[in-house]
């Protein structure tokens, strides 16, 4: 995390939450939903619903925005994704996982962030033919862009991928894909 975020932090340590107002899709592009885009549906539909308006929102293009977001962008105790900006926590909608992996020629895997992953621990396949690695950095989907190195790495025997429903992938890697949803669920219920 930035210096300049701590000091924000600590400075006004008050600052309410927000939520709805960031996603993080498939292919690891950030995108802004402001009130209108919120109110026309949600950033992504939960697996199995049949049907759902998305409402995706602006993509973000400035590369040092993006860079900001990538070295303040953390997890909560609830497993609930989040950017850090300044002394305001702006949870991120998910898509999919909270990484989006690249996979390397040389074998290296990095996060959408620039991040190392670390080793490859686990590896699974959705019904949809989607593939996820669980890394020492956490529970990500490759990249559509991948699928040719990491068919490599199946067929060399680096990795073994088992099957998985993409609706069990939360509770499978300690995530909340909407922490919108999660808020607005406790919120009501009050």
């Amino acid at each position: 995390m930035d210096d300049i975020v701590k000091a924000a932090m600590a400075k006004w340590p008050n600052v309410p939450h927000c939520y709805g107002w960031l996603g993080l899709d498939a292919r690891g592009q950030w995108f802004m939903r402001d009130d209108s885009i919120q109110a026309a549906g949600p950033f992504a539909c939960e697996p199995g619903e049949s049907s759902c308006a998305v409402a995706k929102g602006s993509l973000l293009l400035h590369d040092k925005l993006i860079e900001f977001i990538h070295r303040n962008y953390g997890r909560d105790e609830m497993g609930q994704w989040f950017f850090q900006n300044g002394p305001q926590r702006v949870y991120v909608e998910l898509e999919i996982t909270p990484f989006i992996w690249r996979l390397q020629p040389d074998a290296r895997v990095l996060a959408h962030t620039g991040q190392s992953a670390g080793r490859v621990q686990r590896c699974w396949v959705d019904e949809l033919g989607r593939l996820y690695l669980q890394t020492e950095l956490g529970l990500g989907l490759v990249h559509t862009s991948d699928m040719a190195l990491a068919a490599d790495a199946v067929e060399a025997g680096s990795w073994s991928p088992q099957d998985i429903r993409s609706k069990d992938l939360p509770a499978m890697g300690a995530f909340v894909r909407s922490p919108q949803r999660t808020f607005k669920s406790a919120f009501m219920a009050v």
